[in-house]
């Protein structure tokens, strides 16, 4: 259940200029211990975590309940930070060497039964439409789950020859899966993301493609962009896609422990070419079947971002990515010096927006301490105070709201010193995630560690240990203690080239990491 909590962070160190406000009768509706009780009031503690994070996307208005169950209404803030996560894929993605395009919203429910592991897979979430115009359709329609069976079958068209090849094509769309468990940004009936679908000549290309999308564009992105942490490897057989041939991920640890699945590479190999018949003629004049990849990302990396680097007083955004990157919040008591300060904080937008630097002005009728929790709240990475005493000085105040230190910054310098504390604030994000999760991974040798460790859960992480590579002891493990293989990571922890199964004893070669996950 959430709980009250006190103003915090920042504002309470700003007595004086907060003080300066609260006395001028301009904020006179609300009383200001009530505006800023009411506005942290539904934080709950982050010992409770999934409430915690509910009131952060609530409170600082990422994201609204919508009339149907499972989906949300994604709010402008919300929406920005989706937005910086779309260009910093999406470039990544073009230099890569693809291309964007669009397939339809409907695909026929005879394309999904094509290829049967796939239809098996995605049953449980379709969402299908069987009457359109006030008419029963001749053939129902699935509500995209996914779309590697229309773009299959529109490839199986394309393709001819092998100078046809490779064709590498990317779509920023929305998807529908049914879930019957939902959470805002992690997993929702209807979410935003970018799908790529690609078709190869060899095993070897598509391999290639599988694992240049996972490292040179997830990962890189994630890492610097995001500043989360990524552990990569393949999934298990259990775990991989439905229909695909191999399976890579990116996991990351969240601020409970827990997993999150931040994005996925798969190898399909001839799976669907098979079903689509996809074929080209080689250059030695034989026809052979295609090789085809497909890898996504989703609004669910908005939820890692909160739940990674967020706090008691909520977001903490990177400041690569974050909507506003400092926000001036100037403070005055008469209109005299509104005028004076409103001057001096046009000039410093000026000179921070020259500088590439994302900038917002504050100038709603609160107190200073309402503004700083709420900016807090919504995680931008500097807050700029700016009132009478730092015009006179020529300065201002900066404080980075990821430690909330505090320094005074001559006017002149105020823009490259913030440049260059946007990038500190980045690179120590990153370095805390970090540090965390390397904290929380443990390593088992035996069923009964790794399951006192999944228990724990105030400890809880990712574990480490070897697996025969029976689908049977993954099954039992995740049963016993919820907690699945997240991957088989590339880079292993251990120099040791086989062990025991951390369940049944047997010999194994699988370096395995468990968590349970989001």
């Amino acid at each position: 259940m959430a709980t009250k909590k006190k103003a915090t962070g920042q504002a309470a160190q700003n007595d004086e200029q907060a003080t300066q406000q609260k006395t001028t009768g301009q904020n006179d509706v609300v009383p200001v211990a009530e505006q800023e009780a009411r506005f942290v009031e539904d934080l709950a503690d982050m010992d409770d975590f999934a409430q915690w994070y509910h009131a952060v996307v609530r409170k600082a208005d990422m994201a609204d309940e919508s009339p149907v169950r499972g989906c949300m209404i994604i709010k402008p803030y919300g929406y920005a930070l989706w937005e910086a996560i779309q260009r910093g894929l999406d470039e990544r993605i073009k230099l890569t060497g693809h291309e964007n395009l669009y397939f339809p919203l409907f695909i026929p429910m005879s394309f999904l039964q094509k290829e049967a592991e796939h239809v098996e897979g995605f049953a449980p979430e379709l969402a299908v439409v069987t009457i359109g115009g006030g008419e029963e359709l001749t053939e129902p329609l699935a509500v995209r789950p996914t779309s590697e069976t229309i773009i299959g079958h529109t490839y199986a068209r394309w393709v001819q020859s092998y100078r046809d090849l490779p064709l590498l094509y990317n779509q920023w769309a929305n998807v529908v899966r049914w879930e019957k468990r939902t959470r805002p940004f992690l997993r929702t009936s209807e979410f935003l993301w970018q799908e790529g679908h690609t078709v190869h000549r060899t095993e070897e290309e598509a391999e290639a493609e599988t694992l240049k999308i996972l490292n040179e564009v997830y990962v890189d992105f994630a890492e610097k962009e995001l500043a989360i942490p990524m552990l990569k490897g393949r999934k298990s057989t259990t775990e991989k896609f439905a229909g695909a041939l191999r399976s890579y991920s990116m996991e990351a640890m969240m601020g409970d422990g827990k997993a999150l699945q931040a994005g996925t590479s798969h190898n399909l190999g001839q799976n669907f070419a098979k079903a689509f018949d996809i074929q080209f003629l080689d250059a030695d004049g034989t026809r052979k079947l295609a090789w085809t990849t497909s890898w996504g990302a989703s609004t669910r990396l908005i939820g890692g971002v909160i739940m990674v680097h967020g706090d008691e007083s909520g977001l903490k955004l990177p400041p690569r990515v974050a909507p506003i990157q400092v926000v001036i919040v100037p403070i005055w008591r008469k209109d005299e010096e509104r005028a004076l300060v409103a001057d001096a904080v046009a000039a410093v937008e000026r000179d921070l927006r020259a500088a590439g630097i994302r900038v917002k002005s504050d100038w709603r009728e609160q107190t200073p301490g309402f503004k700083f929790n709420d900016w807090e709240l919504r995680g931008v990475p500097l807050r700029l105070e700016l009132g009478p005493k730092d015009v006179q000085k020529d300065q201002a105040v900066l404080v980075r709201r990821d430690t909330r230190a505090k320094e005074f910054v001559p006017r002149g310098e105020l823009a490259a010193r913030a440049s260059t504390l946007l990038t500190e604030i980045q690179q120590a994000l990153f370095d805390a995630a970090l540090a965390f999760r390397q904290r929380r991974t443990y390593q088992a040798n035996d069923f009964a560690e790794l399951a006192a460790r999944m228990a724990d859960r105030a400890n809880l992480g990712f574990v480490e240990a070897w697996w025969c590579g029976d689908a049977q002891c993954e099954a039992e493990i995740k049963a016993r203690t919820q907690a699945t293989i997240r991957c088989l990571p590339f880079a292993r922890s251990t120099t040791a080239t086989e062990g025991a199964c951390v369940y049944c004893g047997k010999p194994a070669q699988e370096w395995a990491v468990f968590a349970k996950a989001y």
